[in-house]
């Protein structure tokens, strides 16, 4: 019976298309590996939003091949192989096949699939719909108590920094009805919908929403699951309605796509917004909901930034206060608007920024999560000793730490004895009925 191992680089987006794969490889006959050494097909799923997503892709690839026994097929999919395909397959003579994201994999390990068969173009404009298209394939139950669900592919926006849409193409909504299906047969207890702008869900003509639109689908999942998490919310989106939807969801947890703070540098950007409009949403969406959690990233160094705007970003940052944050230095991407402006910042300043806000930034995450010591939480235990209450994303955000012996799945009432950075220390609350005994051990 022939094996395969799957590695899986970049976001969340890239971890369903890898379940997909994963899920057609099985129909197919194969069986995972437990380690690369040990597959007769080697997937590499690889990441292409920015240099340090590439430099990592190519090392992963290179790493397998090394690692792969003899006879084994390397095969790269992903962002990098829809976008590079012909140059990373004469750059990388290691691999068997490029397959961009019309060509199903497994295809690479069939006799007679020559390197060059399933190479994928570069930066087409509006690539079209392939017709292997891993978006509504079904994919395996999850092995975590949580999953992400991809509500759509591509994206419409035109944001002067991001090249997604010339590899991925414009938005393609998926129906209310797959989504459901594919939470319903996932078998989890909490689901993190995913898309490259998930708040536009449903306005192409892929698949029309009934009107509703992502808050629609928040309460529709939410019907079915005890929690829901929608990420990379575009300010602009975030109607009323959605708003509720999300604080009534089990997790008002408000994952904001902010990008930086200051009005005119985000014009150059190509986005909304500026520092004021921004501190009254958070400040808006804590007044209706006191208890929500809001997260967002910031591109710092962007063309043109000047000292003026990232003191703007530093101001907001200290405003908001905001629960989790991430800073990323401007990448310039082949195809998009930014690459040909004028004014770039040095790498070495873009870092320095960079830095200054991660500083301040985890200086305000470490009080908020200070502030917890001594409340209580409802949480939900994803492996031993680790535990997430809606104020954690996961894979993004810190966790909680509890006693070892609480089920992977299970929910949990917690009381925050402590905190240590970004992590929360917890024991569990004594479940009332219980045995005494039961409670002196909740208490260890």
């Amino acid at each position: 019976m022939p094996r395969y191992w799957l590695e899986t680089l970049g976001c969340p987006k890239n971890e369903v298309d890898s379940d997909k794969l994963a899920g057609l490889l099985e129909s197919e006959g194969y069986q995972p590996s437990r380690h690369p050494s040990q597959a007769d097909l080697v997937v590499v799923n690889t990441c292409a939003f920015i240099e340090a997503a590439r430099e990592e892709s190519v090392a992963a690839v290179l790493q397998l091949a090394a690692a792969k026994k003899d006879g084994a097929r390397l095969v790269v999919t992903g962002c990098m192989a829809q976008r590079y395909g012909q140059e990373l397959a004469r750059a990388l003579p290691e691999v068997d096949q490029v397959a961009g994201f019309g060509v199903p994999v497994h295809l690479a390990s069939r006799p007679g699939a020559g390197r060059g068969g399933a190479v994928a173009g570069r930066l087409e404009r509006r690539p079209p719909v392939p017709s292997f298209d891993l978006l509504n394939l079904p994919r395996p139950p999850a092995q975590a108590p949580w999953a992400y669900v991809k509500v759509a592919e591509g994206c419409d926006r035109k944001c002067g920094f991001c090249a997604i849409p010339l590899f991925r193409g414009p938005q393609r909504s998926r129906s209310l009805p797959d989504i459901v299906a594919e939470v319903e047969a996932l078998g989890v207890q909490e689901v993190v919908l995913v898309a490259q702008d998930p708040v536009s869900w449903g306005r192409d003509a892929a698949h029309p929403g009934r009107g509703g639109g992502l808050a629609e689908l928040v309460r529709a999942v939410r019907e079915r699951v005890e929690r829901v998490r929608a990420l990379y919310l575009y300010p602009s989106g975030l109607t009323d309605a959605l708003v509720g939807a999300i604080a009534d969801s089990g997790c008002p947890y408000f994952d904001l796509s902010l990008q930086h703070a200051s009005g005119p540098l985000l014009r150059r950007m190509r986005r909304f917004g500026d520092r004021h409009r921004f501190a009254r949403l958070v400040a808006d969406i804590r007044r209706r909901h006191p208890g929500a959690v809001l997260r967002s990233s910031f591109v710092v160094g962007y063309p043109g930034e000047s000292e003026e705007d990232h003191d703007q970003l530093l101001a907001f940052l200290q405003e908001a206060q905001l629960d989790w944050a991430g800073f990323f230095a401007f990448s310039p991407e082949e195809g998009t608007y930014a690459a040909g402006l004028p004014d770039q910042v040095p790498a070495a300043l873009a870092a320095e920024r960079a830095s200054e806000c991660t500083e301040l930034q985890d200086a305000i995450t470490a009080e908020r999560r200070s502030a917890l010591v001594g409340t209580t939480c409802r949480a939900l235990v994803d492996a031993p000793g680790r535990a997430r209450s809606y104020r954690e994303a996961p894979d993004i955000d810190g966790v909680i730490k509890v006693p070892s012996r609480l089920p992977p799945g299970s929910w949990v009432d917690l009381l925050i004895t402590g905190a240590d950075g970004p992590d929360l220390v917890a024991r569990p609350l004594p479940v009332p009925g219980a045995p005494v005994a039961a409670q002196v051990g909740a208490r260890a």
